[in-house]
């Protein structure tokens, strides 16, 4: 494993963590259950995926399962932004989580590149 895919797969696991946390306040705090249930899914989807590449049959099984990964990161940014513009969390709430969501959407995009052009 690349020292970027290991960045990856430890940085996904931790905000998968933040994710939890953070849809569990939701419904406690907030009493917001559909978005929350959508954010959950593709918030936590993202680390899976990546860990499940892990284990990819061929280079490209591991690069569609980042693909898809990134994608579901893409999907959490616009739950986070929902979440935020319809002011179930705060300011300070989404300037926490949502940098570490587009550091993933970096790291990822960075790893698929990387891996479509190496031979």
């Amino acid at each position: 494993m690349r020292e970027n895919e290991s960045l990856v797969r430890g940085k996904s696991y931790k905000f998968a963590l933040r994710i939890i946390k953070l849809c569990r306040w939701l419904q406690a705090e907030r009493s917001e259950y559909i978005l929350t249930k959508q954010l959950m899914r593709s918030g936590t989807a993202i680390g899976a995926l990546i860990y499940e590449a892990e284990f990819a049959q061929s280079k490209a099984d591991f690069v569609n399962k980042l693909n898809i990964a990134l994608k579901e990161a893409n999907e959490t940014n616009y739950w986070l932004m929902l979440l935020h513009d319809a002011e179930y969390i705060n300011d300070k709430m989404f300037q926490s989580i949502e940098p570490d969501n587009k550091e993933l959407i970096k790291l990822l995009v960075s790893s698929i590149k990387t891996l479509k052009t190496s031979g």
